[in-house]
């Protein structure tokens, strides 16, 4: 009811009442006149509609063009007006109607500009680039990702992406993305006739303001030059390495006859047979480790897997350490379980041994200690390898594995070292899907574990 007599609409309900009173006291002098009754009644009738046609153009109109300009912004027409001056109150609306259009207008412009920036941005992207919902759904693809894998992008919005998408590695990418909610990152080749592709792809996880799950990114690399690079590379190193591998071995063995022939030689002529020798020698290692290391590297190569005892795996090598060890006056302790049974290629296991005691023999000074642990833990097999030797610094730890990284040059040299015994152990352990960590203290002694899955 108070609605009905709020202050606009309140003159035109006085209007009503009064037009009710004159009625019925007009009605009740005139009962016995039934044609001026008739004449009351028409006119009241008139006053009433003139009120309601005055109610309706002042009120009713109005709220209704209101009504209708506010459905034209809800579809996005924010150029849509209102203007209506009848009264204060309507004219107080239309203006807000107006000022909410304008404002809307504005931020529209902004968020289109906006998003036609990000939108150019996505397309300028060097590389393939998908975003995913929470339930697999694409929403975006650009323009570098359609031209990598064809297709239009109609073809990829609102599909699920195991339906659009065939390569069986952004699938895994995208599963281990959301179950692991981390960065997930992979390499897969793709096929076109006699051409090959090479891709990396990343996917990272997108969260809400509450750590929630909304989505994921996925960028995908075209490496392909970067392979071909790296195959040309390899392929230098390997026929360079075989190139150089013969005559290398035979200047050694001439250099050898000659240096054990009973001839006489004057102290000159021995000392410089001893430098080749020992420099060929130097070469022939280094050769037989960038073999290796070709090898392990090629994309074909494949692990030869045996399951054997470990205790076996380290009498086969221990021999020859042990004779070094003892020219350096070290200690070599062996701790290994006996029942500890290994699934690996057995000679690349070699190898990671042999490399990691060698270089712990190499780097401990005389009446020092190195230690060789195998043992099992739930999951791993681990090779830990300890000595007390001159130690690494922090900073230098994470880059031991680089190939020809030395951290003392000129000690390097003098101890015989190729500078690729342990990217070549670090290669073996990735290639068991494995891991290798250091501990190291100046002075002290280093220690490196190796985990092997079982």
């Amino acid at each position: 009811m108070k609605v009905l007599f709020s202050v606009p609409i309140r003159p035109y309900m006085f209007a009503v009442l009064l037009t009710y009173i004159t009625m019925g006291v007009i009605l009740f002098q005139a009962a016995d006149e039934p044609i001026i009754i008739i004449a009351v009644l028409f006119f009241g009738f008139i006053i009433i509609q003139i009120i309601v046609f005055l109610l309706y153009t002042n009120y009713v109109k109005p709220v209704q063009k209101a009504t209708y300009t506010i459905d034209e912004f809800i579809k996005g027409n924010f150029n849509a007006r209102f203007h209506n001056s009848s009264n204060e109150a309507i004219e107080e609306l239309s203006y807000k109607i107006n000022t909410l259009a304008r404002n809307m207008s504005a931020i529209s412009m902004q968020e289109q500009m906006q998003s036609e920036q990000l939108s150019t941005l996505i397309d300028s992207i060097q590389s393939g680039l998908v975003l995913i919902d929470e339930k697999g759904f694409i929403h975006v693809v650009n323009r570098k990702f359609i031209t990598m894998f064809g297709k239009t992008e109609k073809e990829y919005r609102g599909h699920l992406y195991y339906e659009v998408l065939e390569n069986e590695t952004i699938h895994e990418t995208v599963q281990k993305t959301f179950l692991y909610e981390r960065n997930i990152k992979e390499t897969f080749t793709q096929t076109h006739g006699v051409d090959k592709s090479y891709f990396e792809i990343v996917g990272a996880p997108m969260f809400n303001e509450r750590n929630l799950l909304k989505g994921a990114v996925l960028v995908l690399h075209d490496i392909t030059e970067l392979k071909k690079m790296e195959k040309t590379r390899k392929d230098f190193v390997a026929n360079v390495s075989h190139e150089l591998r013969t005559p290398i071995t035979s200047i050694k063995g001439f250099t050898e006859t000659l240096l054990d022939s009973g001839e006489n030689k004057d102290e000159t002529t021995k000392e410089f047979l001893g430098i080749i020798y020992h420099e060929s020698h130097r070469l022939q290692l280094l050769i037989e480790d960038l073999l290796s290391l070709s090898r392990l590297e090629k994309d074909g190569f494949r692990l030869v897997l045996h399951t054997f005892k470990a205790k076996d795996l380290i009498e086969e090598v221990i021999p020859a350490l042990k004779h070094k060890a003892m020219e350096k006056k070290l200690q070599l302790l062996i701790n290994v379980d006996e029942e500890t049974e290994m699934k690996a290629d057995k000679e690349r296991i070699k190898q990671v041994i042999v490399n990691l005691l060698d270089n712990a023999i190499h780097y401990t000074p005389e009446n020092g200690k190195v230690e060789l642990s195998l043992d099992s833990t739930a999951d791993f097999i681990h090779i830990k390898i300890a000595d007390t030797g001159i130690g690494i610094d922090e900073k230098s730890i994470p880059r031991i594995f680089e190939r020809f990284y030395r951290i003392d040059k000129a000690r390097s040299r003098n101890t015989g070292g190729t500078g690729l015994g342990l990217a070549i152990v670090k290669h073996i352990v990735e290639v068991h899907d494995g891991k290798i960590e250091v501990e190291s203290e100046v002075n002290q002694g280093t220690i490196i574990h190796v985990y092997l899955p079982k």
